[in-house]
């Protein structure tokens, strides 16, 4: 049988003279950092004082005896890199075994009898991409940096949310593998499912040592207690197994996700079926088809899974630490619990980042996270000359086969706005006829995945109208990238258009305090402070942010912690406006995916989970948004509509109050609705006029309630508006089941409220709330969970409270 030896101990990282400690997996910051050779580049503005470290070579190395890879029974050894970051070269005693230049592929070497002193040497990035440079010619970018001349994670040059922290090294595990007449090369799981019974077809990649050239091979395969077997054509093999009865695997909210053991095993027929090698997954029964077909509106989106039309709750993911080898299995699960807790159904992997880890997929499996992976393409035009061409198709056919087995992954996509910017961004003519990336998008991507992974479907990129036929970036066809607003634009204008499909869409925001004063220790915090600008990475990003602001508030001049909290209510708002408008077109609009779940920094960004893990107020506005049912008043020229949406699996009888209120909290009319909401749709009606404020009226809004949900409408913004100075009383509770650490706040309204905040942070770094923004009426009571805070009292509570005041 294989034998596998991690080879995780024994490193030292070549630093001047000195032969430093290494982790692996690592990368050079990381180890540096241990060393404390430099500082952390996340605390003020340090990033800059380590730009050095990019820009120049470094070497690993350990040694490796005649134990290692001495056949010592077995007939093969192999060194296996599952992850070089990026341009290395691999030599053992001397001899060298091989050069890489892609961060995205796993790498195997022949090192049979071999010893002696091991070394992976990497170039520098910066000159790796140069020389690639010289030989394809230029190609525009939307950033400075060379990302798109080198096959690595394009992040990590810096974006408009992430820092310049350019890394080399052994990014992800390394291990020898000592084998005998044969291994498993390739194992391709094609997954269906039909009429109850799932259908596995494994076709098998088979490679051989020397002497186990002409020996007799089978493989055995076992799912859900069903057995096939057959033997190995050369080095291939096809196996198909059907299964019945089986339970289907459902996005979350949807139904169950059961998951499925298989295990493959490779056999010498001809020594009593002696196993050689073993492969072992966990796969999910389901169907997954991407319905694009064109009707009145355009060409449709919609992702259809199990026969049933799915509205996408969805978020987009960036690497979640800018040194993706410190990303530990319970950090990606705590990071996806918090979106599938917040409602979302769909992960979108985006392509300036990495493939993630197995032990990300493993989770989106288990919490029903549907998976939509972009290939490795963002903001760039791509040359699709040598070298690049064959490492994309070698990392293509990689990853696919590496992450075909997780029922999660439901999408394949071929970039990140690069169509988009072909025709927008004045590349054409400075490309002049020059490659770009359409023949990956258009051509060599699909046909890789339709060879080896025909089950999922695959389409061009994000956005994309479907054909050149239409503007890439047509609402009314396909996918939609909607930056006007916050760019130019108020989040207001969400509702001028109902997209099919809204696959990116943000607004910013800094993080929590807490994070922000860990960052940018002892600096006097203020929007335009070096520390804050520095750890703000979008052009112009503090003018959108106070623009977006000064069309609701008035700015707050130099409170800074007003700032901090009208900011934080401006995107939650922005983002709850676009998703509300859009949920209420469906199906027409098929899902909307926000831009971003998470950072890889302490930064101002659109993330709704800052880098230090803390959750903003948009989290709690997401699940709010994204539950399963939702009220919203939606703005329209002949007045007000109530639309009740409806994702359930089950039809809604909605009992909604409305209610005309004035800014005093005195009720000027109210009316209750019965309405009936069908299972996964959406039901809309215009507001009885007696109950409609005049659009112009500061001092009027409209409120449904239906249970606990709540919706509002407000005629003007809230500088206009008349509210009054807010009251409200503060008490804490220790509640029984709190177990010492927890306490309620009571908060009771002698006022309208708007949008009372409790920052969690400034009662103690680790303390968090339950709760986001919360509207009270006057006599309304809030009731607020904190945890990590059993000794604190009101007076504490109450400054770190926050609401809208009157202007």
């Amino acid at each position: 049988m294989k034998e596998v030896v991690q080879l995780t101990e024994g490193w030292g990282l070549r630093h001047s003279e000195n032969l430093l400690p290494a982790q692996v997996p690592g990368c050079v910051h990381t180890d540096l950092l241990t060393a404390g050779l430099i500082p952390d580049p996340f605390i003020g503005a340090n990033e800059a004082e380590v730009a050095w470290v990019g820009q120049r070579a470094w070497s690993y190395v350990r040694d490796l005896a005649a134990a290692d890879t001495d056949r010592a029974g077995h007939e093969r050894t192999d060194l296996v890199f599952d992850g070089l970051d990026t341009a290395a070269v691999v030599t053992l005693d001397g001899r060298e075994l091989g050069r890489t230049r892609n961060m995205h592929r796993r790498y195997r070497f022949d090192v049979t009898g071999l010893s002696g002193p091991l070394h992976v040497d990497f170039a520098s990035a910066y000159d790796e991409a140069e020389s690639v440079r010289a030989l394809t010619g230029d190609r525009p970018n939307v950033y400075p940096e060379p990302f798109q001349y080198i096959r690595k994670m394009a992040c990590s040059f810096g974006w408009d949310w992430g820092p310049t922290l350019v890394t080399a090294g052994m990014w992800r595990p390394v291990r020898l593998e000592r084998w005998s007449t044969a291994r498993l090369a390739e194992v391709r799981p094609l997954v269906t499912v039909a009429d109850g019974t799932g259908r596995v077809e494994v076709r098998v990649g088979i490679e051989r040592t020397a002497q186990g050239a002409d020996r007799p091979l089978a493989v055995r395969a076992t799912v859900g207690g069903v057995r096939a077997r057959t033997s190995v054509d050369g080095n291939q093999a096809v196996l198909t197994l059907d299964v019945p009865d089986v339970s289907l695997w459902w996005p979350r909210g949807y139904g169950e996700q059961p998951l499925y053991d298989m295990e493959l095993v490779l056999v010498d027929e001809g020594s009593e079926e002696r196993p050689l090698d073993s492969w072992h997954r966990r796969i999910g029964f389901r169907e997954v088809v991407l319905d694009r077909s064109e009707d009145e509106h355009g060409t449709g989106f919609t992702l259809v899974v199990n026969g049933v039309r799915v509205f996408a709750r969805g978020v987009n993911w960036i690497p979640d630490d800018v040194f993706p080898s410190r990303i530990t299995p319970e950090r990606y699960r705590t990071r996806l619990r918090q979106a599938a807790d917040a409602g979302v159904d769909l992960v979108r992997i985006w392509g300036g980042g990495i493939y993630e880890d197995d032990a990300f997929y493993d989770a989106c499996d288990e919490l029903g996270l549907m998976v939509w992976q972009d290939f490795l393409f963002a903001c760039a035009a791509y040359p699709e000359e040598q070298p690049l061409r064959g490492e994309v198709e070698a990392e293509a056919r990689d990853n696919v086969v590496r992450l075909m087995p997780h029922p999660s992954l439901v999408v394949w996509n071929g970039n990140n706005e690069n169509l988009w910017g072909f025709r927008d961004w004045d590349w054409e003519p400075e490309l002049g006829g020059d490659s770009w990336g359409e023949g990956y998008y258009l051509g060599l991507l699909p046909r890789i995945v339709a060879e080896l992974d025909p089950t999922r479907p695959y389409t061009a990129g994000s956005p994309w109208s479907g054909s050149w036929d239409h503007h890439p970036n047509d609402p009314a066809h396909g996918t939609y990238h909607s930056w006007e607003v916050w760019n130019r634009r108020d989040y207001a204008e969400y509702r001028d258009s109902v997209p099919r499909f809204v696959s990116e869409f943000g607004w910013q925001a800094p993080p929590a305090l807490t994070t922000l004063r860990r960052a940018l220790p002892g600096e006097r915090l203020a929007p335009d402070s070096p520390g804050m600008l520095h750890h703000q990475k979008a052009e112009d990003g503090n003018g959108k942010l106070n623009r977006g602001l000064e069309r609701h508030f008035d700015l707050p001049g130099d409170d800074f912690d007003r700032w901090h909290y009208l900011t934080q209510v401006v995107q939650a708002r922005a983002i709850a406006t676009g998703i509300e408008h859009w949920r209420s077109h469906w199906p027409v609009c098929a899902g909307t995916v926000v831009w971003q779940l998470n950072d890889c920094w302490p930064v101002s960004s659109w993330s709704a989970v800052d880098g230090d893990g803390r959750l903003k107020p948009l989290y709690h506005e997401l699940r709010r948004v994204y539950a399963d049912r939702l009220l919203t008043l939606q703005p329209a020229p002949d007045g007000p509509v109530l639309a009740v949406v409806n994702q359930g699996a089950e039809p809604w009888r909605a009992r909604v109050t409305l209610r005309r209120m004035r800014a005093d909290g005195t009720a000027v009319a109210e009316q209750t609705l019965d309405v009936s909401v069908a299972a996964r749709s959406v039901h809309r009606q215009a507001v009885p006029e007696a109950l409609a404020p005049d659009e112009q009226s500061a001092k009027e809004f409209l409120v449904a309630d239906c249970g606990e949900l709540r919706a509002l409408h407000f005629p003007v913004v809230d500088k206009e508006f008349a509210y009054p100075a807010p009251r409200y009383d503060v008490a804490v509770e220790s509640p029984v089941s709190s177990g010492g650490d927890s306490v309620e706040v009571v908060v009771t309204a002698h006022t309208l409220v708007r949008d009372l905040l409790l920052q969690a942070d400034r009662l103690g770094p680790d303390t968090v709330c339950d709760t986001g923004l919360r509207t009270l009426l006057p006599g309304e009571q809030a009731r607020l969970r904190v945890r990590g805070a059993a000794e604190t009292g009101a007076n504490a509570v109450r400054a770190a409270l926050f609401c809208v005041e009157p202007a």
